[in-house]
Parts: C-alpha cells; structure tokens; sequence
C-alpha cells in the first residue's frame, strides 16, 4: 500500500508541473550533460527474490525549463549453479526539476528554502531535487522471447561538483513484468541509484 500511494504522488507530480516552467524556457535537445552513468542497489520481490545489484545507463533527449525527458537502459545479469538470468530494461524517464520550488512562498520565510536546507545543508543552492515517471518494457517479459510492461517513480537529486559533471542520487520504484526460471510473474523492485552526468 505505502508503495502504491508513493506511485500515486510522484505521477501526479510529474503530470502538473508546468507552473512552475519559466515562462521563457526554450526547448533544447541534447542539453548539456546528457549522458548518465549509474550503479543501482535494489530489492525485488520476483526473478529472483533477492537484493542485486545492476547498471543503467541513460541519455537525456529533451528539456524544457525545469523539465526534462532521459531515455534509461538498466541490465541485470545473474548467473549460479541453479539458475541463469539476463534482464533488460528500457524506459522513457520524465523528469520535474526543482519541484519543491513550487513551494515559494511565504515571501519572509519561503518554505522551499527551509526544505532546502534542512536536507542539503551547504549545498542547498547547488542541489537539484526531482521527481519522476518511469515507463517502458522488459525483456524477458510475458515469456522467455517476449517483453513485458514496466511502470514506476523515483525522487532523487543531483549536485553539480565540476563544470559538465553532476553526481545524481535517487530512490526509485518499478513495477514490471519478468519472465524467470520459464515463469512469468509481476515483480516489484525498490533501487537505490548513484551515478554521475556527463
């Protein structure tokens, strides 16, 4: 239930935030730092039910003002002496950045400011805090040769630390098909991601 009203929130979020576009953003392709690298540390609840650890790398297509589109392929690779997997992702990620500065207001304490500090501490002007959609499809999905759906959302934040370099963190929930051991089933997966943008 918690994981489903987190779901709830973080695509209702991502799905009105347009208010809080500036006004004169212009669309850019290929932006600055598009590429990300990342390490993701995860619990799942199917194929198999276990904590792993997998990679994803990612490129971000379009951003416009505070928002922004990345496309993200995940592979998880799992081999013993009972069982051998190999698992794809692919996804299209949008995200809402500096979404709490929608939260600017009052004039002589702003509340953006307060939670800006609180968790970011020193770097509370160089943090960029985001919330985010996931959709896409796995493979194996429905069965060994075929994909299936994937759908989740992720908070997270990134620091710029060098001119074209970004460290980016977040926590991030997915629901998607799998097909494991000739079974298909629904699996839930809760990841921790660290990663850089270049």
């Amino acid at each position: 239930m918690p994981a489903a009203v987190l779901l709830i929130v973080v695509l209702s979020t991502t799905g009105f935030p347009l208010c809080a576009a500036a006004i004169d953003a212009v669309p850019e392709v290929f932006p600055l730092r598009p590429f990300n690298f990342d390490v993701s540390f995860n619990q799942r609840t199917f194929a198999p039910q276990a904590r792993v650890i997998a990679v994803q790398a990612g490129l971000t297509a379009l951003r416009y003002g505070v928002l922004e589109v990345r496309t993200v392929y995940q592979y998880y690779s799992h081999h013993t002496q009972t069982f051998t997997t190999d698992q794809h992702s692919l996804y299209v990620n949008p995200r809402w950045n500096n979404f709490i500065d929608l939260l600017d207001f009052p004039r002589d304490k702003p509340i953006n400011r307060v939670i800006r500090h609180l968790l970011f501490g020193p770097l509370e002007d160089r943090a960029v805090p985001y919330v985010g959609a996931l959709l896409g499809g796995t493979l194996p999905g429905r069965g060994a040769d075929s994909p299936g759906y994937l759908y989740g959302g992720q908070v997270g934040v990134r620091f710029p630390v060098a001119r074209g370099v970004s460290v980016d963190m977040g926590f991030q929930y997915s629901r998607f098909e799998i097909d494991f051991k000739s079974k298909s089933d629904l699996s839930e997966q809760w990841l921790f991601t660290i990663g850089i943008r270049l």
